[in-house]
């Protein structure tokens, strides 16, 4: 498996992570008679400013995952497979992690820093891929 894959496989556990942050405060913050029904309508209570967070984060790591997983498969697929898209690809990984505490804890402006440097790896690796 090309490091590329590795990273993206870790950035899937870490999406499983994320996505458990996430739930665990929002099922005890909303309960489960809400979290578990059909959400025809808005909860009667609001998510704590954490967990409102933890979910901003997790939705921009699905979001992030879709430009990553492009970039890997390009890379994969195309044999472009190299040092410089390996280091790319666990920058990505690594801002990523540090992006959940960033955006749980109010890290600004270093939150948009850590997303831009995981963007611009990605890109990255994209670039290096077609040249």
């Amino acid at each position: 498996m090309t490091p590329e894959l590795t990273a993206l496989a870790l950035a899937g556990l870490l999406q499983a992570v994320q996505y458990m942050l996430f739930a665990l405060p929002a099922n005890l913050e909303l309960g489960t008679g809400y979290t578990s029904s059909p959400r025809d309508r808005a909860p009667s209570r609001s998510l704590s400013p954490r967990t409102g967070r933890l979910q901003r984060a997790m939705n921009n790591h699905f979001e992030g995952l879709i430009l990553f997983t492009l970039a890997v498969t390009v890379v994969t697929l195309g044999n472009q497979s190299s040092g410089f898209t390996a280091a790319c690809a666990w920058v990505y990984l690594a801002m990523r992690v540090l992006y959940v505490p960033a955006y749980a804890l109010g890290w600004a402006p270093w939150r948009s820093a850590i997303w831009g440097i995981s963007f611009l790896a990605t890109v990255a690796m994209i670039l290096a891929a077609l040249f």
